[in-house]
């Protein structure tokens, strides 16, 4: 055999496949990564000159910025809601009902809620400051009118109920989508035949359905948890983060150093920070939630 068969026969290297992954990987993941902690260190400002390599930035967080306390107790407020009541919670109900529909109706109206997140952000947030107008005009203050209500103004009197509300309603079809195909999933013999044995719907809801969700369910928790901790365009187009710093939650807090203030070191800094809290929480729930079971391959059994 020659040699240029021999090297024919020879298996590729697989570094050759992953090459063009890890080149992506490197410029648009670990690059920044790297660029963001060097900057972190640095007394980086607006003119974008660094006259010095420091620890101050970190020494602000820690010691000297009094609206760390406040921004990281919004947050704590903002992803506790949005996630349990809404990206969780709601989207469970949606999904359960309406695939307790017919079939047609159900994916016409998970159609409709659908609309939003494919819709681009600056229109969704444009309703929804069509909602919380505080004038007359405003389609909340409609409604209190025709029970002459007093007008609510939802941007300054509760801007983080509006933004909880807003994100929580789009950010529920991510689950809706997944905990449907969940459901559709589900061999109908289960359910006909707890039916036969005498369980009634809520039953079969409660002890074939519910069971079969438990895994699509820690991995939205963790997505979505992770999603709104880094995700701010709809607060930004909605309060803006007020007003003052009252609806700002952490991820927008950098953006509004960073590029409002023009402290871009101390908002490197702030984004270290924010990257520490995401892999903290990452592993804390990979921890309690046990999420190699979820991810682990389907066990297929053979009668």
């Amino acid at each position: 055999m020659s040699e240029f068969q021999r090297r024919a026969r020879r298996p590729a290297r697989p570094m050759l496949y992953l090459a063009p992954a890890i080149a992506l990987l490197s410029i648009f993941f670990l690059g920044p990564i790297i660029v963001n902690a060097v900057i972190a260190f640095t007394d980086m400002g607006a003119n974008l000159r660094v006259g010095t390599f420091t620890l101050i930035n970190f020494e602000r967080i820690v010691q000297r910025d009094a609206r760390i306390p406040m921004v990281l107790m919004t947050t704590l407020v903002y992803v506790t809601a949005t996630l349990f009541l809404f990206n969780v919670g709601l989207g469970a109900l949606l999904a359960i009902t309406s695939t307790a529909i017919p079939n047609r109706l159900g994916n016409f109206f998970r159609g409709l809620w659908l609309l939003p997140r494919m819709s681009p952000a600056v229109l969704y947030g444009i309703l929804w400051i069509w909602i919380a107008d505080p004038t007359p005009s405003g389609m909340l203050n409609q409604v209190t009118g025709l029970f002459d209500l007093p007008a609510v103004n939802l941007r300054n009197d509760y801007p983080l109920l509006l933004v909880i509300l807003a994100n929580g309603i789009v950010g529920a079809s991510f689950a809706m989508v997944i905990l449907t195909s969940s459901i559709r999933s589900i061999p109908s013999h289960l359910a006909n035949a707890a039916r036969v044995d005498g369980a009634s719907e809520w039953g079969v809801l409660r002890h074939v359905v519910v069971p079969a969700l438990s895994q699509p369910i820690r991995f939205i928790t963790i997505y979505q948890a992770l999603s709104l901790m880094t995700t701010y365009e709809y607060i930004l187009l909605i309060t803006g983060g007020g007003p003052v710093y009252d609806s700002t939650p952490y991820a927008l807090y950098i953006y509004r150093r960073a590029f409002e203030n023009g402290a871009y070191a101390y908002g490197a800094a702030l984004a270290l920070g924010l990257m520490a809290i995401g892999v903290a929480f990452t592993l804390i729930q990979w921890r309690l939630t046990n999420m190699r079971s979820t991810f682990a391959a389907p066990k297929i059994e053979v009668l």
